[in-house]
């Protein structure tokens, strides 16, 4: 009976859980969430994973768990970019794409086991850059493109195809754009 109890108690966590992701159009941390539940960060990793197993659309971004419904943004114009550039140089890089109003999705790199290995971005401004850059350094995480020299791509979108060139024209002024 015991163990009955505690199970209802996870799958009236998961609901919870589910409920506040819907609830929020910004991202919530995994740690926001263990401490509102009074559980540990890796329960609600769990408890997300098993989330997605039902193909509940949640999402882990650089900025916590999302819920993906169709009533968020859609950005008319998307576009793969391929950069190159040392960790350092990653502020620089994002903040002149958000900078020409573009909106940072995804990284993705080719590791040579696992193939492509992509991580949610959802980095649309100078704010979610800082979050971002302090993130990785407050947990000493390495950045994705440590893996490969550098080399990553993004996908990018934004509400027009002109502020895709425009950032595109300045990260190939900055050096960061790979020739194409």
């Amino acid at each position: 009976m015991s163990q009955s109890s505690k199970k209802m108690k996870a799958n009236e966590r998961r609901e919870h859980v589910l409920s506040l992701l819907k609830q929020r159009a910004e991202p919530v941390t995994g740690s926001s969430l263990a401490e509102e539940m009074k559980v540990t960060r890796q329960v609600i990793v769990g408890d997300v994973s098993l989330l997605k197993a039902r193909n509940e659309p949640i999402v882990a971004t650089s900025q916590g768990y999302m819920y993906m419904t169709d009533a968020k943004e859609d950005l008319a114009f998307q576009r793969t970019i391929v950069c190159q550039h040392p960790g350092e140089e990653t502020e620089n890089e994002l903040n002149i794409l958000v900078d020409h109003g573009v909106h940072v999705q995804d990284v993705v790199v080719e590791h040579p086991i696992y193939g492509d290995l992509t991580a949610q971005l959802r980095i649309s401004n100078r704010r979610d850059v800082k979050k971002f850059i302090q993130q990785v350094r407050s947990t000493q995480a390495s950045f994705l493109l440590e893996l490969t020299d550098g080399i990553h791509t993004h996908t990018i979108a934004s509400d027009s195809r002109e502020a895709l060139d425009e950032a595109e024209a300045a990260l190939e002024e900055a050096g960061i754009l790979m020739e194409k």
